[in-house]
């Protein structure tokens, strides 16, 4: 059983505006609560956090209970209290998978764990998306079709400001020429980290088969291998040395 916990900021999906009634449309309660019922599977234990919720969501017993963290936010980075990113950098490093989602590329826990800007170009058209699968022997491109098309989303385009060792697993080319590396893997101390762009508040795109198929996969590959550590930034003494080697015969 992977414990997963979906964690979003959870304010477009609530705001009195009709950006929020666009968000409704799709998400009545919640792009969190969708993916909990999307990706829900017997072995998963997939439980849901908000940024309103006490202690921003994550408590220490849920995320010293989690194995993989999915994080969802767009105009609430800054709330998120920097004691908070400590907790989850420091659970990451000890093996938790972390899942950034579209707008999360900003979140100030991808940017610690990047240690980049992860800035990049984008335009609110509504325009097509197709995205390619570039490296189809990666476990999270398991199942995916070699290329599948989002109607309408936002675009993200290049730069993109991540990392050299980001690798991409999916590249998107847009309706109005724009190309972007939408899905990236990149691993800190124990912790496997995926970052995955289609999923704007405003279009059905947490309802496709295609692009749950991708979150499921990733859920299972970012899983922890091995117990997660809860100090892994100490640096422990070899008490014992081990047996020396023979001598080199040449």
């Amino acid at each position: 059983m992977i414990k997963v916990t979906i964690w979003n900021e959870f304010r477009h999906e609530v705001a009195q505006d009709r950006w929020g009634e666009r968000c409704r449309e799709h998400y009545p309660n919640g792009i969190h609560i969708a993916l909990k019922q999307n990706l829900a599977s017997e072995d998963l234990l997939i439980r849901t956090a908000t940024l309103a919720d006490p202690e921003q969501g994550l408590p220490d017993e849920l995320l010293n209970d989690t194995d993989v963290l999915m994080w969802w936010g767009h105009v609430a980075h800054k709330e998120v209290s920097d004691a908070l990113v400590d907790k989850i950098q420091n659970r990451v490093l000890g093996g938790m998978g972390l899942i950034v989602l579209h707008s999360g590329h900003k979140s100030k826990i991808f940017q610690r764990m990047t240690g980049c800007s992860c800035a990049l170009h984008w335009r609110e058209a509504g325009e097509s998306e197709r995205v390619w699968t570039i490296d189809p022997a990666h476990p999270i491109c398991k199942g995916v079709p070699p290329y599948f098309v989002v109607e309408r989303t936002e675009m993200y385009g290049e730069p993109f400001g991540i990392p050299e060792d980001a690798k991409p697993i999916f590249i998107s080319w847009y309706q109005g020429g724009d190309v972007f590396r939408s899905g990236v893997t990149l691993q800190r101390g124990l912790g496997k980290i995926f970052y995955f762009s289609p999923g704007h508040e405003t279009f059905p795109i947490y309802h496709d088969p295609n692009v749950l198929k991708v979150l499921s996969n990733a859920i299972r590959w970012a899983a922890p291998v091995m117990p997660i550590m809860a100090d892994p930034l100490s640096c422990p003494n070899a008490v014992e040395s081990p047996e020396p080697l023979p001598p080199y015969v040449f």
